[in-house]
């Protein structure tokens, strides 16, 4: 449906006319005295001479109704169907759906083999070419055999049998032999089984069960069917099956065996098993009874331990107090009755999922640290510490690239002419960070730092030199040392701990990596561990 605003307003086709036929400098009409007015749909400017369209579908002047768009046009306007019409079908101009002939306007995809033809909505491709009778048509326009035996009820006379072929089919008469517990039928065609449950007693006492061309006795409890004599047979249970049917002795009798019991026992009520007399009915264990021959066993449940004064209590273990007690747990073990739980330091642990163990917190990756913008957070057993190394003078922080780890590197800077700087064999400075828990069985040196130098990347100047390492005085340098190594094409200085230090502690090594020919060294590398040994050794 479509709508338009037909009526003008209060201007003539008069005054059209007569501002053609002027030289009227109006777009489209003028009314008299200079003044110009615009069509049904168009409004005039603020020049007073040019008229412009009136957007009807944005002022609300249009009478489009529910379901349908308001679609704006030059002067005037029109309502479309807001729906689309669906796949196969196409709006017309009188808003209303018609089926696209796909056929005619060469739209489909039918091969050159198969015709198209147009359906509402669609279209439909049909092979050209048909099938000869014997064979259908599938999708593709591929003849495909019929199977004729299979799609017709009768295909072939009574005492024939259906053979398919290629496109036809054919009958084939059949030939019956009988076999043993079968005869021919009456009209010869097929064979009839012989019932020899109603024809002889053959099973005797026993059932009888008729098979396609033979049968089977079902022999009664005790006996077994013999496929040779088809007798039913008594089964000496005793000799068959020893030691599964009865628990002590067995005796046969015919069609069946009977059981009997060692003195102390009794026949249960299965007639197979002895049973024992069960104390633990009278509860005489405070936990848990176990019934043996002849007598009983008490038992306790995980956490206790039987009393050796009476077999009968149970008495909670306390595993705090064992010889292994220590070994529970990682801090602080609490007994409880008939178990026990561990506990970590109230701050920097917490336990771990085996209920043993305790964890160190990071307090750096969780975010729970107070370091500063300026400082550099470092983790350490059970706390952390907020670092901030500086350089020390006539040495510069040297680049670090993308390693955010808690060190700096400081790379020798002297002033001009400051010949004491540049007579210092010390050519860098390096600080780094270690975090120890402390040692409580320290049979041997432990190795904690491997300073390495690889040797073809040094400049050729300290190829040729010795290297030796030495930790410089401190206070702690008897607990600790450093040994040369060599690994390949690496000279490695291992810093070993040599003596047990129990924390909390915090301990700085200044360990010297030294380049020198006959004893005399010109140059040297500093590097400053900061070690931070735990109160505790988890």
């Amino acid at each position: 449906m479509t709508g338009s605003m037909t009526a003008y307003k209060s201007i003539s086709w008069a005054a059209y006319y007569l501002s053609l036929l002027s030289d009227s400098i109006c777009s489209q009409l003028c009314i008299g005295n200079g003044t110009c007015s615009c069509f049904d749909g168009y409004q005039l400017r603020k020049d007073g001479v040019t008229c412009d369209d009136v957007n009807e579908c944005i002022t609300g002047k249009h009478n489009c109704i529910f379901g349908q768009v308001c679609i704006n046009t030059e002067g005037s306007f029109r309502c479309q169907r807001e729906i689309a019409c669906g796949t196969g079908y196409q709006l017309t101009d009188k808003d209303t759906c018609e089926d696209i002939d796909e056929c005619a306007s060469g739209t489909h995809n039918c091969e050159p083999t198969f015709f198209c033809r147009n359906t509402p909505g669609s279209f439909r491709c049909h092979p050209k070419d048909t099938c000869t009778e014997g064979y259908f048509q599938d999708a593709a326009g591929s003849c495909i055999d019929i199977n004729e035996c299979l799609v017709r009820d009768t295909p072939c006379p009574s005492g024939q049998t259906c053979v398919n072929t290629i496109g036809s089919y054919f009958c084939r008469r059949n030939t019956v032999t009988c076999g043993r517990g079968y005869l021919l039928s009456e009209d010869g065609m097929h064979c009839e089984d012989v019932d020899e449950c109603r024809r002889d007693n053959v099973c005797g006492i026993h059932g009888c069960v008729n098979l396609q061309g033979s049968y089977r006795c079902e022999c009664k409890a005790g006996y077994t069917f013999n496929t040779i004599t088809k007798k039913c047979e008594d089964i000496n249970e005793c000799r068959h099956y020893p030691g599964k049917l009865c628990a002590h002795k067995c005796e046969n009798t015919e069609g069946s065996f009977q059981c009997s019991c060692s003195m102390g026992f009794k026949l249960s009520h299965d007639g197979r098993n002895c049973d024992d007399v069960n104390e633990c009915e009278a509860n005489p264990c405070s936990q848990e009874c176990a019934n043996v021959y002849g007598s009983y066993q008490c038992y306790c449940r995980r956490g206790y331990q039987l009393s050796d004064i009476d077999g009968i209590t149970c008495e909670d273990i306390d595993e705090c107090a064992l010889p292994a007690g220590g070994h529970v747990c990682s801090y602080h073990c609490s007994n409880a009755q008939g178990s026990f739980y561990c506990t970590c330091p109230p701050t920097g642990y917490t336990l771990a999922p085996n209920g043993r163990t305790c964890q160190d917190i990071d307090e750096c990756a969780t975010g729970t640290h107070t370091c500063s913008v300026s400082e550099s957070c470092f983790n350490i057993h059970g706390g952390f510490r907020c670092l901030s190394f500086e350089c020390p003078p006539n040495f510069r922080k040297a680049a670090q690239g993308n390693d955010v780890s808690v060190s700096l590197r400081c790379v020798k800077a002297c002033q001009p002419e400051d010949f004491n700087c540049l007579l210092d064999p010390v050519h860098l400075v390096t600080h780094t960070a270690l975090s120890l828990p402390t040692f409580r069985d320290l049979s041997k040196p432990e190795e904690i730092v491997f300073l390495q130098i690889h040797t073809p990347t040094l400049p050729s100047t300290l190829r040729t030199a010795d290297i030796s390492f030495e930790i410089m005085p401190s206070n702690d340098r008897f607990s600790f040392d450093v040994v040369k190594r060599f690994h390949k094409d690496m000279i490695m200085g291992v810093v070993r701990q040599l003596q047990p230090t129990t924390g909390p502690k915090d301990i700085i090594l200044e360990v010297a990596m030294n380049y020198g020919n006959s004893g005399v060294v010109f140059h040297r590398n500093i590097v400053n561990i900061h070690i931070f040994i735990s109160e505790f050794w988890f």
